[in-house]
């Protein structure tokens, strides 16, 4: 489980394709997407696949008729075709399998915010921040229930409005739930017994809850590092489970399940840390994610998923549907900090978690991995460590000092071959890695910078006889600058259209401590109990941040509309770090809305957002239209589409800048071309009658105009409308600005991104 401990990587496309995918002389499974339909009922789906298939028994393997239509069923590759051709079918396609994409971090966004906030905004801030009448949900790996993260203490009665239950399944009985986790389903193959129960055998699902809505716990570390408060975002907010991965992946067909029974349930928010790899992003009306999302936000359910974990390379973004709150990843003000020691006394600062015990002193001999080469392997191999390289009684009884350039081998591959071969201790060298605490366990070892490592050549290559340690981890608070982008964090533009700007926004997705199974025996440092918290990275922790003050933001305002929701966490986000200067990306370099989105989230900015983006049912239908699906496909998928609805007949993917979206991407802008794109903000900032004026802040080489420039509302709930005029007089790449309203008291942020490229990939 080491690839675990570390990020959730989407995994090679390779991965992605199931067995079960069919070939043209062989069954596989398919989805059949149905839409809205309803009053669909078992039957009606056996009459379909009859209608193309003879004498077919139990073919269909899953259904769906709460938040919408359709099936699952194993299919050839003809009869998938044959169906696909049928009234009231909006697509058919194979079953993917997806991938699995604190304590301080928590204090941070609290710190971190700019927004001034009133103590008393509509009600007892306190309780209404706790979220006790909101209901996240979780679609993941599952759930330990017996976390202390997820005890009910002191939460009064379940919500008479949640209709779901808790399944009965391996090792977990209805008694697991309780008042904080009060839904549980799981959805799997009936073959594997140990995947047949909500219960998490994988940790991923249980540190995602924890980090969304766990309670709050005292005295919570990973084996006494960063000792702390343990709590979610929302920490009085109701948990349920859906679990639809095991170790072979996330089934496209359970994922759809899931959303379906959340949607029959009640949830009001779904957390999802899972996605395609950015290499296969399906098109939305085959991707599970995207479908289910829709509907899901058409029955009020807002939707956070994370971004990814292919970054930081351009266009890598997944989880990019307009319904979506699409999640990106960002560092804390914490450090795990493991220092080599060098001859002299001469410290250099290292990264990753070890609790090993080598000494303080640099008494131990140290060599480059280079020096250890074999007769049999060149030099490049052996300064990488690579596996079969390096030379035994070379190695044996040394700390080893090891490149990271190749990208062929692990980081845990290759502690495991110093390891094999006697070397005691191993210093990596990766500029992008050791911004993120791989563990290590008892292991002597840590990732330090090139620039650091060329210092430690240098004493090598001056001394007789060098000699170093490796210092156990300490965790460092405060540290500074944070946040920073993650270098793992999938980065903009959208591979589906460029203008909708995602990321969303960023959130603490690095080196996070939460809840964790407790029987993990094979992560347990030795000579110690399995941990009961563990240290994670990846967008997969992000999205819980995001989805618990989402719970937050749906509690304090529950007639609140899920885009409102979106809207109020990206006009409140910050684009500062702790030494107010500009957030960066993992190379330094100043960071844009491609790594980010917004910005980094603030913890109580969106509770009070002053104004709001709503973007309506008739935005992501025109969206549909202007992203060149039919009227007929739309009626099929819609359960909103107005009578007499037709797709506009100049539908363009450039149209799809002006739907009411919190941010602006304008693409195909040629040389002295004029593009308007128009807005509509709602005022829910309680105050009445108030005026905003923007302040603009533009890149070079773009002219932009805001009429009106003065947005007067008379009363609460108003909406009123502008446009933003663009133009350039030569070509442009993509630069970026943002569009900021303000009263005095609120600032609404609205970031936009214009190009002379086109808005297709």
């Amino acid at each position: 489980m080491n690839g675990l401990i570390i990020f959730y990587l989407l995994f090679p496309l390779s991965c992605l394709i199931e067995t079960g995918v069919a070939a043209a002389d062989k069954d596989g499974v398919y989805i059949v997407y149905m839409g809205a339909g309803k009053g669909y009922l078992e039957n009606d789906y056996v009459q379909l696949l009859s209608s193309v298939s003879k004498g077919k028994k139990n073919a269909i393997l899953r259904s769906y008729r709460h938040g919408f239509s359709g099936f699952a069923a194993r299919l050839s590759e003809a009869e998938a075709q044959s169906i696909a051709q049928r009234p009231g079918v909006a697509s058919v396609f194979p079953d993917p399998v997806f991938q699995l994409h604190t304590t301080r971090s928590w204090d941070f966004l609290k710190y971190q915010t700019d927004v001034e906030i009133d103590s008393n905004p509509t009600s007892d801030s306190s309780s209404s921040f706790n979220g006790s009448d909101t209901i996240i949900g979780i679609i993941d790996t599952g759930i330990w229930p017996e976390s202390e993260s997820f005890s009910d203490k002191d939460m009064g009665p379940i919500l008479s409005r949640w209709k779901g239950t808790c399944v009965k399944g391996y090792n977990f009985n209805s008694s697991n739930c309780n008042r904080k986790l009060i839904g549980a389903r799981f959805y799997g193959s009936e073959d594997d017994e140990i995947y047949q129960t909500p219960r998490d055998m994988i940790g991923h699902g249980t540190h995602v809850a924890a980090t969304a809505a766990g309670a709050v716990v005292s005295s919570a570390s990973y084996y006494g590092l960063a000792e702390g408060t343990a709590k979610g975002g929302s920490p009085g907010s109701r948990i349920a489970v859906y679990r639809v991965c095991s170790q072979n992946g996330c089934q496209g067909s359970s994922i759809l399940a899931a959303f379906d029974d959340a949607i029959a349930d009640g949830a009001d928010v779904l957390s999802i840390s899972l996605g395609s790899p950015s290499s296969f992003a399906p098109d939305l009306n085959k991707d599970p994610i995207a479908i289910g999302a829709f509907h899901a936000v058409e029955n009020g359910i807002t939707v956070v998923c994370s971004a990814g974990n292919d970054g930081p390379s351009s266009g890598t973004v997944v989880n990019t549907a307009p319904w979506i709150l699409t999640v990106g990843a960002t560092t804390i003000d914490r450090d795990f900090e493991s220092d080599v020691v060098l001859g002299g006394n001469k410290a250099i600062k290292g990264e990753g978690i070890n609790f090993a015990n080598i000494g303080k002193d640099p008494v131990h001999p140290l060599i480059y991995a280079k020096s250890a080469k074999n007769t049999d392997s060149a030099e490049d191999e052996a300064r990488n460590c690579k596996p079969g390289s390096m030379d035994k009684e070379k190695i044996k009884g040394n700390i080893i000092l090891c490149d990271n350039e190749d990208g062929e081998y692990s980081d845990y591959e290759k502690k495991g071959e110093v390891q094999s071969l006697g070397g005691i201790g191993l210093i990596l060298v990766d500029d992008k890695t050791k911004a993120v605490a791989s563990t290590y366990k008892e292991f002597p070892m840590t990732v330090i910078s090139s620039k650091d490592a060329a210092e430690i050549l240098s004493y090598i290559n001056s001394t007789k006889n060098p000699v170093a340690t490796i210092l156990p981890t300490t965790a460092v608070t405060k540290y500074k600058p944070a946040p920073a982008v993650a270098y793992f964090s999938a980065r903009g533009p959208s591979s589906i259209t460029r203008n909708i700007l995602k990321p969303d926004i960023a959130a603490p997705g690095v080196d996070i401590i939460a809840a964790w199974m407790g029987n993990d025996t094979q992560e347990t440092v030795k000579g110690k109990e399995p941990p009961l918290f563990n240290v994670l990275s990846g967008t997969s922790m992000a999205c819980p941040h995001v989805s618990g003050i989402a719970a937050a933001v749906k509690s304090q305002n529950p007639t609140w509309s899920p885009s409102a929701i979106k809207s109020a966490i990206m006009t409140t986000a910050s684009q500062t770090n702790n030494v107010k200067a500009s957030i960066t990306a993992d190379s330094g370099a100043i960071a844009t809305a491609y790594d980010y989105g917004a910005g980094e989230i603030s913890a109580t900015g969106p509770l009070q957002p002053g104004l709001v983006y709503e973007t309506t049912a008739i935005d992501y239908i025109n969206f549909l239209c202007y992203h060149g699906y039919d009227t007929s496909t739309i009626k099929v998928i819609s359960a909103t589409l107005p009578d007499g609805f037709t797709c506009p007949k100049d539908s363009s993917s450039d149209l799809i800048s002006n739907i009411n979206y919190p941010s602006i991407a304008v693409f195909n802008l040629a040389a002295n071309q004029i593009r308007n794109v128009s807005r509509t903000l709602t005022n829910v900032g309680g105050d009445g009658a108030t005026s905003y004026t923007p302040m603009l802040s533009l890149p070079h080489g773009l002219g932009v105009a805001v009429d009106p420039m003065e947005l007067k509302f008379t009363g609460n709930g108003q909406r009123l409308s502008y446009q933003v005029v663009f133009n350039a007089p030569s070509p442009l790449d993509d630069v970026f600005g943002s569009i900021t309203w303000t009263n005095g008291k609120f600032k609404v942020r609205t970031p936009f991104v214009v190009s002379s490229r086109s808005s297709k990939k």
